[in-house]
């Protein structure tokens, strides 16, 4: 159960993303920077080293969210979704996920939904497994968000995209500030359906911000519902001179 928000800029993008987990789910670690074959890359990790969110040294974001429409699970032996980010970290672009995502034993994941944000085409392009087929489908570069809720996901969409439109009218839409707000949000009440979600069971377990520039990429993350916590720590990651934003 998560909410992806993304907001374009002039030079760049911020995205924020509510983790929404079981209480009895171990929680998350806090990010590390990662440096493999001269790439660099950001994440908060599970304990087993996978991940719901990252972003590498191209400005490329990559956020993953279950989707629960689907109601067919993959059977044997599954592979943790948590593992598909770590396989495409270092990807510049749509084509390298692609190459990423078809060396995993997708009949094996459960279904699940990717979002790529890709700041050097200004692309965005969100993967789609179903356990039949994964489809690409590419999304305009503008304010949009994604939600996946176990509880009732059409419910939490009609609920948190009206919150999230009536945000979109306010003073400072599109920043930082602006977007901590809407996920910090309680609206229309603390419950299963607001943006920053609370059940007696599950909540939002941590919220991640990510602002990227032509030059530098940032990453905050709250350890913790956002409505009760400051960002943990934040880490910086300079972004390399093949982007174009």
């Amino acid at each position: 159960m998560c909410t992806v928000t993304f907001l374009p800029g002039r030079k760049g993008y911020r995205l924020g993303m509510n983790r929404d987990e079981k209480l009895t789910r171990a929680k998350g670690l806090p990010p590390q920077p990662i440096t493999e074959s001269g790439r660099s890359f950001l994440a908060p990790t599970e304990l087993g080293g996978g991940t719901w969110i990252g972003l590498n040294d191209h400005g490329a974001c990559l956020a993953l969210i279950n989707w629960y429409s689907v109601s067919r699970h993959a059977t044997g032996k599954t592979v943790s979704r948590g593992k598909i980010i770590p396989a495409a970290w270092h990807a510049a672009d749509g084509e390298a996920v692609d190459v990423a995502l078809a060396q995993l034993p997708l009949k094996r994941i459960n279904p699940f939904r990717l979002i790529g944000v890709f700041p050097a085409s200004r692309v965005i392009i969100e993967w789609r497994w179903d356990l039949k087929r994964l489809t690409p489908v590419p999304h305009s570069w503008r304010a949009q968000q994604w939600i996946s809720s176990g509880f009732d996901e059409p419910t939490a969409q009609r609920i948190r995209s009206r919150t999230f439109a009536v945000a979109r009218r306010q003073k400072k839409f599109g920043s930082l500030e602006w977007l901590r707000r809407l996920h910090r949000s309680h609206t229309p009440s603390p419950g299963p359906f607001s943006t920053c979600m609370h059940r007696a069971d599950a909540a939002t377990v941590s919220c991640t911000e990510i602002s990227v520039s032509q030059r530098v990429g940032a990453l905050w993350y709250h350890a913790g519902a956002p409505c009760g916590t400051t960002p943990d720590s934040m880490h910086r990651l300079a972004i390399a001179n093949t982007t174009s934003i």
